[in-house]
Protein backbone atom coordinates (compact mmCIF):
# COMPACT_ATOMS: atom_id res chain seq x y z
CA UNK A 1 0.00 0.00 0.00
CA UNK A 2 2.56 2.53 0.98
CA UNK A 3 4.50 1.52 -2.50
CA UNK A 4 1.85 2.42 -4.39
CA UNK A 5 1.10 5.94 -2.78
CA UNK A 6 4.48 6.36 -2.50
CA UNK A 7 3.78 9.04 0.62
CA UNK A 8 5.80 10.13 3.68
CA UNK A 9 2.46 10.97 5.66
CA UNK A 10 -0.15 8.62 5.50
CA UNK A 11 -3.63 9.15 7.01
CA UNK A 12 -6.58 6.35 7.35
CA UNK A 13 -9.68 7.37 8.62
CA UNK A 14 -12.61 5.04 9.39
CA UNK A 15 -10.25 1.92 10.81
CA UNK A 16 -13.04 0.21 12.27
CA UNK A 17 -10.82 -2.14 14.74
CA UNK A 18 -10.44 -2.50 18.29
CA UNK A 19 -7.18 -2.40 20.00
CA UNK A 20 -7.14 -6.47 20.12
CA UNK A 21 -7.43 -6.23 16.96
CA UNK A 22 -4.17 -4.79 16.32
CA UNK A 23 -1.88 -7.20 14.16
CA UNK A 24 1.52 -6.77 13.21
CA UNK A 25 1.35 -5.82 9.71
CA UNK A 26 -0.58 -2.78 11.07
CA UNK A 27 1.57 -1.73 13.74
CA UNK A 28 5.24 -3.20 13.30
CA UNK A 29 6.04 -2.00 9.10
CA UNK A 30 9.33 -1.95 8.90
CA UNK A 31 10.70 1.81 8.23
CA UNK A 32 7.57 3.19 9.34
CA UNK A 33 5.92 4.74 12.23
CA UNK A 34 2.37 5.09 13.60
CA UNK A 35 -0.05 6.71 15.81
CA UNK A 36 -3.91 5.42 16.76
CA UNK A 37 -7.00 7.08 17.93
CA UNK A 38 -9.23 3.95 18.54
CA UNK A 39 -12.91 4.03 19.71
CA UNK A 40 -13.45 3.45 23.43
CA UNK A 41 -16.45 1.74 23.83
CA UNK A 42 -18.40 1.30 20.47
CA UNK A 43 -16.75 -1.95 18.44
CA UNK A 44 -16.00 -1.91 14.69
CA UNK A 45 -16.45 2.19 14.70
CA UNK A 46 -14.69 4.71 13.47
CA UNK A 47 -10.83 5.29 14.43
CA UNK A 48 -7.83 7.20 13.14
CA UNK A 49 -4.09 6.16 12.55
CA UNK A 50 -1.20 8.28 10.76
CA UNK A 51 2.10 6.76 9.53
CA UNK A 52 5.02 8.64 9.50
CA UNK A 53 8.12 7.55 7.27
CA UNK A 54 10.90 7.37 9.28
CA UNK A 55 13.52 8.22 7.21
CA UNK A 56 12.08 11.43 5.98
CA UNK A 57 10.24 12.81 9.48
CA UNK A 58 9.38 12.26 12.81
CA UNK A 59 7.08 14.46 14.48
CA UNK A 60 8.10 16.31 18.52
CA UNK A 61 4.98 15.73 19.88
CA UNK A 62 1.61 13.70 19.21
CA UNK A 63 -2.26 13.61 21.11
CA UNK A 64 -5.16 11.92 20.38
CA UNK A 65 -8.38 13.95 20.51
CA UNK A 66 -9.36 17.66 19.83
CA UNK A 67 -10.19 18.81 23.45
CA UNK A 68 -6.89 17.55 25.21
CA UNK A 69 -9.08 15.65 27.98
CA UNK A 70 -7.51 12.70 27.11
CA UNK A 71 -4.03 11.01 28.96
CA UNK A 72 -1.12 9.52 27.55
CA UNK A 73 -0.71 6.18 27.33
CA UNK A 74 1.06 4.69 30.77
CA UNK A 75 -0.66 8.19 32.72
CA UNK A 76 -3.01 9.81 34.34
CA UNK A 77 -2.89 13.21 33.54
CA UNK A 78 -4.13 14.74 30.33
CA UNK A 79 -2.52 16.32 27.65
CA UNK A 80 -3.79 19.60 28.24
CA UNK A 81 -2.77 19.34 32.08
CA UNK A 82 1.01 17.95 30.89
CA UNK A 83 4.26 19.97 31.43
CA UNK A 84 3.74 22.51 28.92
CA UNK A 85 6.61 21.92 27.00
CA UNK A 86 5.23 18.56 25.96
CA UNK A 87 1.89 19.65 25.09
CA UNK A 88 0.88 20.63 21.36
CA UNK A 89 -1.49 23.71 23.15
CA UNK A 90 -4.77 25.41 21.66
CA UNK A 91 -6.65 23.49 23.55
CA UNK A 92 -10.61 24.95 23.72
CA UNK A 93 -10.78 27.21 26.60
CA UNK A 94 -13.18 26.36 29.28
CA UNK A 95 -16.04 28.76 27.76
CA UNK A 96 -15.79 27.52 24.79
CA UNK A 97 -16.19 24.12 26.05
CA UNK A 98 -19.02 24.63 27.93
CA UNK A 99 -20.67 26.21 24.86
CA UNK A 100 -20.20 22.97 23.09
CA UNK A 101 -23.65 21.09 22.78
CA UNK A 102 -21.31 17.36 24.52
CA UNK A 103 -19.49 16.35 27.22
CA UNK A 104 -15.77 16.69 25.88
CA UNK A 105 -14.35 13.58 26.97
CA UNK A 106 -17.40 11.66 25.31
CA UNK A 107 -16.62 13.63 21.86
CA UNK A 108 -13.11 12.10 22.01
CA UNK A 109 -13.73 8.67 23.20
CA UNK A 110 -14.98 7.53 19.62
CA UNK A 111 -11.39 7.53 18.36
CA UNK A 112 -11.99 10.59 15.66
CA UNK A 113 -8.66 12.57 16.09
CA UNK A 114 -4.55 12.39 15.83
CA UNK A 115 -2.89 15.35 16.08
CA UNK A 116 0.79 15.63 15.18
CA UNK A 117 3.12 18.41 16.04
CA UNK A 118 6.50 19.00 13.68
CA UNK A 119 8.43 21.83 14.04
CA UNK A 120 6.98 23.37 10.82
CA UNK A 121 3.07 22.55 11.28
CA UNK A 122 0.76 20.81 13.35
CA UNK A 123 -0.90 17.90 11.55
CA UNK A 124 -4.65 17.06 12.51
CA UNK A 125 -6.02 13.56 10.91
CA UNK A 126 -9.76 13.47 11.57
CA UNK A 127 -12.83 11.55 11.05
CA UNK A 128 -15.92 13.69 11.21
CA UNK A 129 -19.18 12.12 12.18
CA UNK A 130 -21.51 11.65 9.27
CA UNK A 131 -24.97 13.34 8.98
CA UNK A 132 -26.78 10.12 9.10
CA UNK A 133 -29.91 11.17 11.03
CA UNK A 134 -31.02 13.46 13.83
CA UNK A 135 -29.96 11.75 16.71
CA UNK A 136 -26.25 12.78 16.17
CA UNK A 137 -26.81 16.53 14.76
CA UNK A 138 -25.73 17.46 18.24
CA UNK A 139 -23.10 15.30 18.51
CA UNK A 140 -22.16 16.19 15.05
CA UNK A 141 -22.14 20.12 15.49
CA UNK A 142 -20.21 19.78 18.80
CA UNK A 143 -17.18 17.85 17.27
CA UNK A 144 -17.10 20.66 14.14
CA UNK A 145 -17.37 23.31 16.83
CA UNK A 146 -14.63 22.19 18.92
CA UNK A 147 -12.18 21.44 16.23
CA UNK A 148 -12.91 25.07 15.05
CA UNK A 149 -11.66 26.50 18.23
CA UNK A 150 -8.41 24.37 18.68
CA UNK A 151 -7.83 25.30 15.22
CA UNK A 152 -8.38 28.94 15.30
CA UNK A 153 -6.27 28.60 19.09
CA UNK A 154 -3.26 27.12 17.56
CA UNK A 155 -3.29 29.89 14.38
CA UNK A 156 -3.52 32.76 17.21
CA UNK A 157 -0.65 31.05 19.22
CA UNK A 158 1.60 31.64 16.18
CA UNK A 159 1.52 27.65 14.93
CA UNK A 160 0.57 26.77 11.24
CA UNK A 161 -1.76 23.98 10.81
CA UNK A 162 -2.63 21.04 8.07
CA UNK A 163 -6.38 19.83 8.70
CA UNK A 164 -7.05 16.57 6.44
CA UNK A 165 -9.54 13.47 7.09
CA UNK A 166 -12.91 12.88 5.90
CA UNK A 167 -14.89 15.85 6.85
CA UNK A 168 -18.21 14.37 5.63
CA UNK A 169 -18.91 17.79 4.55
CA UNK A 170 -19.60 18.59 0.72
CA UNK A 171 -18.03 22.62 0.51
CA UNK A 172 -20.55 23.67 -2.60
CA UNK A 173 -22.83 22.18 -5.05
CA UNK A 174 -19.80 21.85 -7.23
CA UNK A 175 -18.05 19.27 -4.95
CA UNK A 176 -21.40 17.10 -4.60
CA UNK A 177 -23.36 15.03 -7.63
CA UNK A 178 -26.59 14.82 -5.64
CA UNK A 179 -27.19 18.73 -4.67
CA UNK A 180 -29.76 19.11 -6.36
CA UNK A 181 -32.00 15.81 -4.98
CA UNK A 182 -31.05 16.57 -2.29
CA UNK A 183 -32.73 20.20 -2.01
CA UNK A 184 -35.47 18.70 -3.82
CA UNK A 185 -36.00 16.03 -0.94
CA UNK A 186 -35.53 18.40 1.83
CA UNK A 187 -37.99 21.27 0.13
CA UNK A 188 -34.05 23.40 -0.05
CA UNK A 189 -33.70 27.01 -2.16
CA UNK A 190 -30.23 27.25 -2.70
CA UNK A 191 -29.54 29.51 0.18
CA UNK A 192 -30.97 26.98 2.17
CA UNK A 193 -28.69 24.33 1.25
CA UNK A 194 -25.52 26.80 1.80
CA UNK A 195 -26.82 27.59 5.54
CA UNK A 196 -26.90 24.51 7.12
CA UNK A 197 -24.83 24.75 10.25
CA UNK A 198 -22.05 22.43 9.54
CA UNK A 199 -21.30 23.70 5.74
CA UNK A 200 -21.64 27.29 7.11
CA UNK A 201 -19.08 26.66 10.11
CA UNK A 202 -16.63 24.94 7.43
CA UNK A 203 -17.14 27.64 4.87
CA UNK A 204 -16.02 30.27 7.92
CA UNK A 205 -12.79 28.11 8.64
CA UNK A 206 -11.88 28.00 4.68
CA UNK A 207 -10.68 30.92 2.47
CA UNK A 208 -13.15 31.40 -0.83
CA UNK A 209 -15.94 29.94 1.42
CA UNK A 210 -19.09 30.90 0.29
CA UNK A 211 -21.02 32.42 3.72
CA UNK A 212 -24.50 34.15 3.49
CA UNK A 213 -25.16 37.10 5.87
CA UNK A 214 -22.38 38.14 8.53
CA UNK A 215 -20.32 35.74 9.96
CA UNK A 216 -20.38 34.00 13.31
CA UNK A 217 -19.06 35.60 16.63
CA UNK A 218 -15.43 34.98 16.56
CA UNK A 219 -15.26 33.21 12.81
CA UNK A 220 -14.43 36.43 11.54
CA UNK A 221 -11.80 35.73 9.44
CA UNK A 222 -10.66 32.14 7.29
CA UNK A 223 -7.67 30.72 8.88
CA UNK A 224 -7.44 27.79 6.01
CA UNK A 225 -6.88 27.05 2.32
CA UNK A 226 -8.40 24.11 0.19
CA UNK A 227 -5.03 22.92 -1.68
CA UNK A 228 -7.43 20.58 -3.90
CA UNK A 229 -9.64 23.14 -4.71
CA UNK A 230 -6.64 25.57 -5.08
CA UNK A 231 -5.14 23.95 -7.71
CA UNK A 232 -8.16 23.04 -9.70
CA UNK A 233 -10.61 25.85 -8.71
CA UNK A 234 -13.28 24.93 -11.59
CA UNK A 235 -12.86 20.96 -11.77
CA UNK A 236 -16.09 19.49 -11.85
CA UNK A 237 -16.81 15.85 -10.96
CA UNK A 238 -13.70 15.91 -8.81
CA UNK A 239 -15.20 13.60 -5.92
CA UNK A 240 -13.80 11.43 -3.34
CA UNK A 241 -16.74 8.97 -2.10
CA UNK A 242 -19.34 7.18 -3.88
CA UNK A 243 -22.09 4.91 -2.94
CA UNK A 244 -21.45 1.25 -2.78
CA UNK A 245 -25.00 -0.16 -2.06
CA UNK A 246 -25.95 1.78 -5.46
CA UNK A 247 -22.60 1.31 -7.75
CA UNK A 248 -22.19 4.80 -8.38
CA UNK A 249 -18.35 4.92 -8.41
CA UNK A 250 -18.45 4.06 -12.59
CA UNK A 251 -20.92 6.85 -13.09
CA UNK A 252 -18.62 9.33 -10.98
CA UNK A 253 -22.19 9.89 -8.80
CA UNK A 254 -20.32 11.25 -5.35
CA UNK A 255 -19.26 13.72 -3.21
CA UNK A 256 -16.13 15.45 -2.19
CA UNK A 257 -15.57 15.05 1.44
CA UNK A 258 -12.18 14.07 1.90
CA UNK A 259 -9.66 17.11 2.36
CA UNK A 260 -6.18 18.57 2.31
CA UNK A 261 -6.16 22.28 4.28
CA UNK A 262 -3.13 24.48 5.00
CA UNK A 263 -2.65 27.25 6.92
CA UNK A 264 -2.55 30.69 4.63
CA UNK A 265 1.14 31.17 5.08
CA UNK A 266 1.33 27.68 3.53
CA UNK A 267 0.05 28.82 0.38
CA UNK A 268 3.22 28.47 -1.35
CA UNK A 269 4.80 25.50 0.16
CA UNK A 270 2.49 23.40 -1.86
CA UNK A 271 3.72 22.24 -5.65
CA UNK A 272 0.60 19.69 -6.17
CA UNK A 273 -2.59 18.35 -4.72
CA UNK A 274 -4.90 16.38 -6.44
CA UNK A 275 -7.64 13.16 -5.65
CA UNK A 276 -6.14 9.92 -6.71
CA UNK A 277 -9.78 8.56 -8.28
CA UNK A 278 -8.29 5.22 -9.63
CA UNK A 279 -7.11 3.21 -6.65
CA UNK A 280 -9.99 1.27 -5.67
CA UNK A 281 -10.20 -0.93 -2.35
CA UNK A 282 -12.80 1.38 -0.96
CA UNK A 283 -15.48 3.92 -1.10
CA UNK A 284 -13.32 7.13 -1.06
CA UNK A 285 -10.47 7.55 -2.84
CA UNK A 286 -6.97 8.93 -2.01
CA UNK A 287 -6.37 12.81 -1.42
CA UNK A 288 -2.78 13.82 -1.57
CA UNK A 289 -0.90 16.93 -1.52
CA UNK A 290 2.77 17.41 -2.21
CA UNK A 291 5.43 20.20 -0.58
CA UNK A 292 8.11 21.33 -1.77
CA UNK A 293 11.57 20.53 -0.78
CA UNK A 294 12.23 24.41 -0.14
CA UNK A 295 9.84 26.33 1.72
CA UNK A 296 9.58 30.18 2.86
CA UNK A 297 9.05 30.53 6.30
CA UNK A 298 9.50 34.41 7.80
CA UNK A 299 10.97 35.30 4.65
CA UNK A 300 13.98 32.56 4.98
CA UNK A 301 14.28 30.13 2.52
CA UNK A 302 14.40 26.57 4.64
CA UNK A 303 14.87 23.10 3.53
CA UNK A 304 11.56 20.84 4.49
CA UNK A 305 13.30 17.81 6.19
CA UNK A 306 14.80 20.66 8.52
CA UNK A 307 11.14 21.53 9.42
CA UNK A 308 9.70 18.04 9.42
CA UNK A 309 11.77 16.00 11.73
CA UNK A 310 13.46 17.17 15.53
CA UNK A 311 15.77 19.54 15.65
CA UNK A 312 19.21 18.62 15.17
CA UNK A 313 18.47 15.44 12.53
CA UNK A 314 18.65 17.02 9.24
CA UNK A 315 20.68 20.41 8.79
CA UNK A 316 20.45 21.91 5.32
CA UNK A 317 18.58 18.76 3.95
CA UNK A 318 21.31 16.32 5.61
CA UNK A 319 21.27 13.68 7.72
CA UNK A 320 23.15 14.40 10.83
CA UNK A 321 22.17 11.50 12.79
CA UNK A 322 19.76 8.21 12.45
CA UNK A 323 16.16 7.97 13.74
CA UNK A 324 16.18 6.28 16.97
CA UNK A 325 14.08 4.52 19.86
CA UNK A 326 14.83 7.49 21.38
CA UNK A 327 12.70 9.39 19.28
CA UNK A 328 9.91 7.86 19.71
CA UNK A 329 6.56 9.29 21.06
CA UNK A 330 4.64 7.95 23.92
CA UNK A 331 1.67 7.59 21.19
CA UNK A 332 3.82 5.75 19.00
CA UNK A 333 2.10 2.16 17.81
CA UNK A 334 5.36 0.47 18.44
CA UNK A 335 5.24 1.46 22.28
CA UNK A 336 1.76 -0.22 22.85
CA UNK A 337 2.52 -3.05 25.13
CA UNK A 338 2.34 -6.20 23.44
CA UNK A 339 4.18 -5.18 20.14
CA UNK A 340 6.59 -3.13 22.74
CA UNK A 341 10.63 -4.67 21.84
CA UNK A 342 8.98 -6.58 18.87
CA UNK A 343 9.05 -6.40 14.91
CA UNK A 344 7.05 -7.73 11.96
CA UNK A 345 7.69 -11.74 11.89
CA UNK A 346 7.99 -11.20 7.86
CA UNK A 347 11.00 -8.50 8.24
CA UNK A 348 12.83 -11.47 9.73
CA UNK A 349 12.38 -13.49 6.36
CA UNK A 350 12.78 -10.63 4.38
CA UNK A 351 16.46 -8.92 5.91
CA UNK A 352 19.12 -7.61 3.48
CA UNK A 353 22.37 -9.06 4.02
CA UNK A 354 24.29 -6.33 5.69
CA UNK A 355 26.94 -4.10 4.52
CA UNK A 356 30.21 -4.44 5.26
CA UNK A 357 31.32 -1.42 7.49
CA UNK A 358 33.36 0.71 5.03
CA UNK A 359 30.15 -0.21 2.69
CA UNK A 360 27.28 1.29 5.22
CA UNK A 361 25.43 3.77 4.95
CA UNK A 362 23.54 3.55 7.66
CA UNK A 363 26.19 5.14 9.80
CA UNK A 364 25.85 8.24 11.59
CA UNK A 365 28.03 11.25 9.90
CA UNK A 366 29.09 14.18 11.45
CA UNK A 367 29.27 17.66 10.50
CA UNK A 368 28.59 18.42 7.09
CA UNK A 369 29.42 15.44 5.51
CA UNK A 370 25.93 14.12 6.20
CA UNK A 371 24.22 11.77 3.46
CA UNK A 372 20.99 13.48 2.03
CA UNK A 373 18.24 10.98 2.53
CA UNK A 374 16.15 8.73 -0.52
CA UNK A 375 13.35 10.22 0.97
CA UNK A 376 13.77 14.10 -0.38
CA UNK A 377 13.32 13.75 -4.07
CA UNK A 378 9.49 12.51 -3.31
CA UNK A 379 8.15 15.56 -1.36
CA UNK A 380 5.68 15.67 1.24
CA UNK A 381 2.98 13.33 0.29
CA UNK A 382 0.31 13.95 3.04
CA UNK A 383 -2.40 11.23 1.67
CA UNK A 384 -6.12 10.52 2.88
CA UNK A 385 -7.25 6.27 2.73
CA UNK A 386 -9.14 3.72 5.11
CA UNK A 387 -8.12 0.40 5.72
CA UNK A 388 -4.11 0.17 6.85
CA UNK A 389 -2.03 -2.48 4.90
CA UNK A 390 1.58 -2.95 5.59
CA UNK A 391 4.93 -3.82 3.39
CA UNK A 392 7.82 -5.09 4.88
CA UNK A 393 10.57 -3.34 2.81
CA UNK A 394 13.43 -2.77 4.83
CA UNK A 395 15.97 -5.07 7.11
CA UNK A 396 17.15 -4.51 10.06
CA UNK A 397 21.33 -3.49 10.87
CA UNK A 398 23.95 -5.94 11.64
CA UNK A 399 25.12 -5.91 15.05
CA UNK A 400 28.55 -6.09 14.40
CA UNK A 401 31.03 -6.26 11.43
CA UNK A 402 33.51 -8.23 10.17
CA UNK A 403 36.31 -7.71 8.21
CA UNK A 404 37.42 -9.99 5.06
CA UNK A 405 39.64 -10.42 2.43
CA UNK A 406 40.57 -12.77 -0.06
CA UNK A 407 42.60 -15.95 0.90
CA UNK A 408 45.80 -16.49 -1.11
CA UNK A 409 46.50 -19.80 -2.16
CA UNK A 410 49.15 -21.28 0.38
CA UNK A 411 52.27 -22.84 -1.34
CA UNK A 412 52.66 -26.41 -1.93
CA UNK A 413 55.22 -27.69 1.09
CA UNK A 414 54.64 -24.14 3.16
CA UNK A 415 52.51 -22.72 5.79
CA UNK A 416 51.22 -19.12 5.74
CA UNK A 417 53.05 -16.82 7.54
CA UNK A 418 51.69 -15.44 10.90
CA UNK A 419 52.79 -12.29 9.72
CA UNK A 420 50.07 -11.27 7.46
CA UNK A 421 47.09 -12.76 9.78
CA UNK A 422 44.85 -9.94 10.87
CA UNK A 423 42.02 -10.49 13.33
CA UNK A 424 39.32 -7.59 13.41
CA UNK A 425 38.57 -8.78 17.33
CA UNK A 426 40.67 -10.95 20.37
CA UNK A 427 40.05 -14.64 20.59
CA UNK A 428 38.98 -16.12 24.01
CA UNK A 429 41.97 -17.15 26.07
CA UNK A 430 42.67 -20.96 25.17
CA UNK A 431 42.83 -24.03 27.77
CA UNK A 432 44.96 -26.18 28.41
CA UNK A 433 45.51 -29.75 28.36
CA UNK A 434 43.08 -32.23 26.38
CA UNK A 435 40.54 -29.01 26.48
CA UNK A 436 42.31 -27.36 24.16
CA UNK A 437 43.36 -29.89 21.58
CA UNK A 438 39.44 -30.40 21.66
CA UNK A 439 38.07 -26.89 21.31
CA UNK A 440 37.25 -26.21 17.22
CA UNK A 441 39.33 -23.61 15.59
CA UNK A 442 36.96 -21.26 15.42
CA UNK A 443 34.87 -19.32 18.11
CA UNK A 444 31.54 -19.31 16.41
CA UNK A 445 30.62 -22.89 16.50
CA UNK A 446 29.58 -24.99 13.80
CA UNK A 447 30.86 -23.25 9.97
CA UNK A 448 29.81 -26.28 7.62
CA UNK A 449 27.30 -28.79 7.39
CA UNK A 450 30.74 -31.42 7.01
CA UNK A 451 31.18 -30.01 10.97
CA UNK A 452 27.92 -31.46 11.93
CA UNK A 453 29.14 -34.94 11.19
CA UNK A 454 32.88 -34.08 12.61
CA UNK A 455 34.12 -35.31 15.98
CA UNK A 456 35.11 -31.99 18.50
CA UNK A 457 39.17 -34.21 18.67
CA UNK A 458 39.14 -33.91 14.58
CA UNK A 459 38.01 -30.73 13.89
CA UNK A 460 41.04 -28.61 13.63
CA UNK A 461 42.50 -31.34 11.71
CA UNK A 462 39.62 -31.12 8.94
CA UNK A 463 39.73 -27.65 9.04
CA UNK A 464 43.22 -27.52 7.92
CA UNK A 465 43.07 -30.11 5.82
CA UNK A 466 40.47 -28.03 3.74
CA UNK A 467 41.05 -24.33 3.49
CA UNK A 468 38.17 -22.34 1.94
CA UNK A 469 39.14 -20.82 -1.78
CA UNK A 470 37.68 -17.20 -1.58
CA UNK A 471 37.01 -14.37 1.19
CA UNK A 472 37.66 -16.17 4.00
CA UNK A 473 38.39 -14.99 7.94
CA UNK A 474 41.70 -15.86 9.32
CA UNK A 475 42.01 -16.97 12.98
CA UNK A 476 45.23 -17.07 14.69
CA UNK A 477 46.10 -20.81 16.34
CA UNK A 478 48.05 -21.50 19.09
CA UNK A 479 50.92 -23.39 17.19
CA UNK A 480 51.98 -20.70 15.16
CA UNK A 481 49.67 -22.47 12.16
CA UNK A 482 47.45 -20.14 10.29
CA UNK A 483 44.46 -22.26 8.88
CA UNK A 484 42.04 -20.61 6.72
CA UNK A 485 38.56 -21.57 7.58
CA UNK A 486 35.98 -22.22 5.16
CA UNK A 487 33.14 -24.34 3.78
CA UNK A 488 34.53 -27.46 3.84
CA UNK A 489 31.37 -28.52 2.18
CA UNK A 490 32.46 -27.03 -1.03
CA UNK A 491 35.23 -29.36 -1.42
CA UNK A 492 33.05 -33.31 -0.89
CA UNK A 493 32.06 -33.43 -4.55
CA UNK A 494 35.67 -33.10 -5.98
CA UNK A 495 36.70 -35.68 -4.23
CA UNK A 496 34.84 -38.91 -3.79
CA UNK A 497 38.05 -41.38 -4.02
CA UNK A 498 39.90 -43.23 -1.26
CA UNK A 499 42.91 -41.64 -0.14
CA UNK A 500 45.31 -43.49 -2.12
CA UNK A 501 43.46 -42.21 -5.33
CA UNK A 502 43.92 -38.54 -4.26
CA UNK A 503 47.43 -39.34 -3.91
CA UNK A 504 48.09 -40.16 -7.73
CA UNK A 505 46.15 -37.45 -9.19
CA UNK A 506 48.22 -35.49 -11.52
CA UNK A 507 48.39 -31.66 -10.61
CA UNK A 508 47.18 -30.96 -14.12
CA UNK A 509 43.90 -32.40 -13.53
CA UNK A 510 42.87 -30.04 -10.47
CA UNK A 511 43.02 -26.96 -12.62
CA UNK A 512 41.88 -27.97 -15.77
CA UNK A 513 37.67 -27.01 -16.42
CA UNK A 514 36.49 -29.82 -15.29
CA UNK A 515 37.63 -29.86 -11.99
CA UNK A 516 35.35 -28.58 -9.14
CA UNK A 517 38.23 -26.60 -7.67
CA UNK A 518 38.51 -24.50 -10.48
CA UNK A 519 35.37 -23.34 -10.59
CA UNK A 520 35.21 -21.55 -7.27
CA UNK A 521 36.32 -17.74 -8.52
CA UNK A 522 39.19 -16.16 -9.57
CA UNK A 523 42.53 -17.21 -7.51
CA UNK A 524 41.04 -19.59 -5.99
CA UNK A 525 42.34 -22.51 -8.26
CA UNK A 526 44.10 -25.41 -6.67
CA UNK A 527 46.87 -28.37 -7.51
CA UNK A 528 46.22 -31.41 -4.71
CA UNK A 529 49.32 -29.98 -2.75
CA UNK A 530 47.48 -26.54 -1.97
CA UNK A 531 44.54 -29.00 0.58
CA UNK A 532 47.25 -30.48 2.53
CA UNK A 533 51.17 -30.04 2.91
CA UNK A 534 53.72 -33.05 2.04
CA UNK A 535 54.30 -33.37 5.74
CA UNK A 536 50.17 -34.15 5.96
CA UNK A 537 50.84 -36.90 3.59
CA UNK A 538 51.56 -40.44 4.59
CA UNK A 539 50.82 -43.70 4.72
CA UNK A 540 46.92 -45.05 4.10
CA UNK A 541 46.96 -45.64 8.24
CA UNK A 542 47.69 -41.68 8.51
CA UNK A 543 45.08 -40.79 5.75
CA UNK A 544 42.31 -43.05 7.06
CA UNK A 545 41.99 -41.04 10.35
CA UNK A 546 41.35 -37.95 8.81
CA UNK A 547 38.54 -38.87 6.11
CA UNK A 548 35.33 -40.38 7.55
CA UNK A 549 33.69 -43.82 6.95
CA UNK A 550 31.15 -44.15 4.08
CA UNK A 551 28.90 -45.92 6.46
CA UNK A 552 28.97 -43.91 9.19
CA UNK A 553 28.03 -41.20 7.05
CA UNK A 554 25.36 -42.64 5.77
CA UNK A 555 24.13 -43.10 9.42
CA UNK A 556 24.32 -39.53 10.17
CA UNK A 557 22.09 -38.88 7.78
CA UNK A 558 19.93 -41.48 8.59
CA UNK A 559 19.58 -40.15 11.85
CA UNK A 560 19.56 -36.57 10.59
CA UNK A 561 16.16 -36.62 8.31
CA UNK A 562 14.62 -39.74 10.75
CA UNK A 563 10.72 -38.73 11.41
CA UNK A 564 11.33 -37.65 14.95
CA UNK A 565 9.15 -40.03 17.36
CA UNK A 566 6.12 -37.98 18.51
CA UNK A 567 6.16 -37.32 22.56
CA UNK A 568 4.34 -39.44 24.98
CA UNK A 569 1.49 -38.07 26.99
CA UNK A 570 2.71 -37.79 30.58
CA UNK A 571 -0.35 -38.90 31.81
CA UNK A 572 -0.86 -42.96 30.33
CA UNK A 573 2.91 -42.97 28.69
CA UNK A 574 1.62 -43.44 25.33
CA UNK A 575 2.78 -41.49 22.49
CA UNK A 576 0.75 -38.65 20.89
CA UNK A 577 -1.00 -38.44 17.34
CA UNK A 578 0.53 -36.39 14.48
CA UNK A 579 -1.36 -34.19 12.75
CA UNK A 580 -0.74 -33.64 9.17
CA UNK A 581 -1.62 -29.12 8.36
CA UNK A 582 -3.19 -29.77 4.95
CA UNK A 583 -4.56 -26.09 4.19
CA UNK A 584 -2.29 -24.06 1.83
CA UNK A 585 0.61 -21.70 3.44
CA UNK A 586 3.68 -21.83 5.25
CA UNK A 587 2.83 -23.95 7.66
CA UNK A 588 1.40 -26.98 5.29
CA UNK A 589 2.71 -30.29 6.19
Amino acid sequence: MFDILEADIVVFQETKIQRKDLVDDMVLVPGWDCYWSLPKHKKGYSGVVIYTRESVCAPIRAEEGITGTLCPPGSTVSFSEGPEDQQIGGYPSHSQLEASLVDATTLDSEGRCVVLEFPAFVLFGVYSPANRDETRDDFRLGFLDLLDARIRNLVAMGKRVVLTGDLNISRETLDTANAEASMRKNGYTAEDYMSTPARRLFNQLLVGGTVLGERDQGREEPILWDACRGFHPKRKGMFTCWEQKVNARPGNYGSRIDYVLGSLEMRTWFSDSNIQEGLMGSDHCPVYAVIKDQIDINGETVHTLDMINPPGMFLGGLRQREYSTKDMLPMSGKLIPEFDGRRNIKDMFTRKPALAKSQSTTTPLEGTEGRQDPGVEHGVDLNIEQIPSADPRTAAPANGQTTTKDAVPPVAGKKRSSVATVTNRPLKRSKSGASAQAAPVNGKGQQSLKGFFIKPAAAAQVDTAFPSPTRNVDVQRDDGFTPVLGSAIEFCPSYTGSPSQKSDRKPSDSTSPTSPLATHGPGSARTPSALASPSKQGTDSEESDKVHDPIQSKESWGKLFTKPAAPRCEGHEEPCKTMLTKKSGMNCG
